[in-house]
């Protein structure tokens, strides 16, 4: 039935978007239907020299395009209005304007050298592309460069170093973001701009999209976004794909990466193209790991991981706007770590099937050699595919933007040693998601967005174990977002309202833990069932001042809304992996809270400062704790051996506090030269509770990142872009943990040195042949656990007396790009 209604539903919104194009075209005047030309010329403001190879692109309509060997540009087909256009060239401050397309004046623009980058665009969030530093809400890019130069396991550890962000991780194959210390379904993950669902309230479950495919990621930090949802109180992370070519291009590009830790292999190759407004991008991914291995445990045993990914689109973009269909399929298979070990040699063990019975084995060398997976392992598989449509109102530059997306989320865990292809955990999660979006006309420097988003998502039990009930959810939202410009004043705020209803479904169980009708015998209660209902609203204000050219100022004021997940309310079981039972309270509240954020940023040709502060209130704020018993000591369950803890979900009131500091230098006369360093820190505490409560579970430690980087613009005739860069990242001690109940230990300081070097090879004439970038990371190899890892509390090595498994240690990391141009 799900099924039926979602093919349904997607099949008529395609159908839509179709003909709402034709009809967007159709009645309008003749002088609003035709295209407009729009065309400029980009040079060095200094030397008046032409500058080839700008970008030149508008990101509320998804094109853009390079300027010629003369500084020159030309766009043939884009909408009558008034739209943000971003020009940037390497070495140059980025320009942003907002122009009327359809005036047929030309743009001439003199870029500025400049050693410190202060002009970039984002569209996360916003009522309409809006550039970075007029933005109250606070919020960070990190773009394609950055990512290339980055050695990282997957999507979220390739961000995880950015100021105010971090990762709760499960070896090197699972990491769930954090935001200035709240994590799990507190954080809403875009995948270009609609949200990702998979399970996103489970300390096993990662984010399943392909790192090669982003170009780059927005991240807006506390709940001052309002079109996405309730559930982004912490923030929202939109990782997005490339725009499309310029008009009459076919472009592809070829990676390959190695890691040597883990024996990380990564190909990836990408087609795009646009042939009169018909553009397309196909991409398809592999990569394969092994154990990786640190000083203190050498290889972890089952920490390998392997997936096949394929992304893409196609569609028009005319005139009247575009419309894409959109496309992804990711499929990857993960070992879990249990970190057993036998206590004498200290070496990992592994359960393996002998007849019908279960022994522990030490792990052979080879077992951790190779790149086979044991049980307990865990497959997923997530299936996207939708539609995303931009269409022009009138001839002003309103824009009204419709997605539609299925999704498909099978997660299988396998835990028996004597049935290893049999999942003893199946999920699955199937979600039609929805958002419409009308933005306004810039009217006198206003600028206003309305909309509504919503879902309905089913989740079923396929396999023998059951953590958390079937059930059903529906939600929906509607919003009002605008932003006003008085010179260099902006302001700009918004609220939204949402309602989530969450009816599960009950469950009972035979003396062999099989479904059964209540009416059995000795039936026992799993899910007792419940219907949940919440709603609220949510909003911000915020104001953004430039004093001048070089000092801005900053303040937002938001409320954040979200409801209880569905592990939050009715779990009861345990994950392959885990050492928690876990039991959920069908009577939890939802979180409520009340940021206040502050920022200041100071940017000159050489020096750039920033200063962003916030207060979090929560009320009703969700975290799990360990059950004692009457005597004091741990409530055991047995589903082992072992046995182990159990948890429930309790609520508190919270208060986060915090921020992130920057400084980045950039001496004179030695332009190349970049200095650059961050500080980043959250307290976070419960109110009203012991001394050994008071500081909330999983808050990360304190972090320094200081690199000194050298950029080189060309050395001789074929090596172009040239960098070296050095790093220190320094972690401090994490003493303020969740003491209670020994949910939580304190995690020592430890300090890590991370280098790079790359270049751009070109051939005689100036194209790029192939781009390099060597990483290496923990370069002394420290033995360390982060704190936000849920491995530090696996079981004790008793042959050294170390509990848990460490983080990876040295890694060499090799990544080649190969640019193609086939038209």
């Amino acid at each position: 039935m799900f099924r039926t209604f979602s093919l349904v539903l997607l099949g008529s919104t395609v159908g839509f978007s179709i003909s709402a194009a034709a009809q967007a075209v159709a009645p309008v005047a003749a002088d609003r239907a035709r295209p407009a030309a729009f065309s400029g010329r980009l040079t060095d403001a200094a030397t008046n020299e032409p500058l080839p190879g700008a970008n030149v692109v508008f990101p509320d309509l998804k094109q853009g395009t390079a300027t010629d060997a003369d500084g020159r540009f030309s766009f043939a087909n884009l909408p009558r209005g008034r739209f943000t256009v971003q020009i940037n060239s390497l070495g140059y401050n980025t320009v942003i304007r907002t122009i009327d397309t359809g005036s047929g004046l030309p743009l001439q623009v003199g870029l500025t050298p400049a050693a410190t980058e202060i002009g970039q665009v984002v569209v996360t969030g916003v009522s309409q592309a809006t550039q970075l530093r007029r933005s109250p809400v606070p919020t960070t890019v990190v773009d394609r460069t950055r990512l290339n130069q980055t050695s990282s396991t997957n999507v979220i550890d390739a961000i995880a170093h950015t100021p105010g962000v971090s990762q709760v991780t499960t070896g090197a194959a699972i990491s769930k973001p954090v935001v200035r210390g709240l994590g799990y379904n507190r954080v809403v993950t875009l995948n270009n701009g609609a949200k990702q669902e998979g399970q996103q309230w489970g300390d096993e479950h990662g984010i399943e999209i392909d790192e090669f495919s982003i170009d780059r990621a927005e991240i807006i930090k506390g709940p001052g976004s309002l079109l996405y949802g309730s559930d982004a109180m912490a923030g929202v992370i939109n990782f997005l794909a490339p725009d499309p070519v310029a008009d009459g291009r076919i472009v592809g590009t070829a990676t390959a990466n190695y890691q040597t830790n883990n024996r990380q292999q990564g190909y990836s190759f990408q087609n795009a193209g646009n042939i009169n407004g018909l553009n397309w991008l196909a991409r398809g991914t592999r990569k394969v790991a092994g154990d990786y291995q640190n000083r203190y445990d050498g290889r972890v045993f089952n920490s390998g991981f392997n997936e096949w990914d394929a992304n893409g689109y196609v569609g028009l973009n005319k005139s009247w706007g575009y419309s894409h269909l959109t496309f992804s399929t990711f499929n990857q298979n993960l070992g879990l770590i249990e970190g057993g070990r036998d206590s004498l040699s200290g070496r990992f063990t592994r359960d393996v099937g002998v007849g019908s019975a279960v022994e522990s084995r030490i792990v052979t060398d080879d077992e951790l050699r190779g790149y086979s997976l044991f049980v307990p392992r865990q497959r997923i598989n997530h299936l996207r595919f939708g539609t995303d449509n931009n269409f022009i109102i009138g001839d002003k530059g309103g824009r009204l933007t419709l997605q539609v997306n299925y999704q498909q989320n099978l997660r299988r865990e396998f835990g028996d040693a004597l049935a290893p292809d049999t999942p003893q955990l199946y999920f699955q999660l199937r979600t039609v998601d929805y958002a419409v979006r009308y933005f306004l006309p810039e009217m006198s420097g206003w600028n206003l967005a309305v909309g509504t988003t919503g879902l309905r998502q089913q989740n079923r039990n396929l396999a023998t174990e059951f953590l958390i009930p079937a059930y059903n959810m529906t939600e929906g939202g509607v919003f009002g977002v605008v932003k006003k410009s008085f010179g260099g004043l902006d302001l700009s705020g918004g609220l939204r309202y949402d309602v989530r209803r969450i009816s599960a479904q009950s469950l009972y169980l035979d003396a062999n833990e099989r479904p059964t009708p209540a009416t059995t015998p000795g039936a026992e209660t799993k899910f007792p069932g419940f219907l949940s209902t919440f709603d609220n609203y949510s909003g911000s204000l915020g104001a953004s001042y430039a004093v001048n050219d070089r000092l801005t100022v900053k303040g937002n004021l938001s409320r954040g809304f979200r409801a209880p997940n569905i592990a939050e309310l009715g779990a009861n079981g345990v994950h392959e992996g885990t050492i928690r039972y876990e039991v959920g309270n069908a009577n939890l509240k939802a979180e409520t809270s009340l940021q206040v954020d502050a920022g200041v940023s100071y940017v000159t040709d050489h020096v750039r400062f920033s200063v962003d502060a916030f207060e979090n209130s929560i009320n009703n704020y969700i975290f799990e704790q360990r059950v004692l018993n009457r005597a004091g000591t741990d409530s055991l369950v047995d589903v082992g051996p072992p046995a182990i803890g159990l948890f429930n979900y309790v609520q508190g009131q919270a208060r986060l506090l915090g921020g992130e500091v920057t400084l980045d230098f950039h001496p004179h006369p030695l332009d190349w030269l970049h200095f650059e360093n961050s500080f980043s820190m959250v307290r976070a505490r419960q109110l009203g509770v012991p001394e050994a409560e008071q500081f909330l579970p999983f808050i990360p430690a304190d972090r320094l990142q200081s690199e000194l980087r050298g950029n080189f613009r060309r050395q001789g005739k074929r090596l172009t872009n040239v960098y070296a860069r050095f790093q220190l990242e320094q972690t401090f001690a994490q003493n303020r943990y969740f003491a209670a109940f020994d949910t939580e230990t304190a995690t020592p300081a430890y300090t890590l040195f991370n280098a790079g070097v790359g270049t751009d090879v070109a051939d005689a004439k100036g194209r790029t042949l192939f781009s390099l970038y060597v990483t290496a990371n923990n370069l002394f190899d420290v033995a360390y656990q982060s704190h936000l890892s849920r491995l530090k509390y696996e079981e004790i090595n008793y042959a050294t007396g170390r509990r848990g498994v460490y983080n990876m240690g040295r890694t060499l990391s090799v990544k080649v790009v190969v640019p193609f141009v086939f038209k």
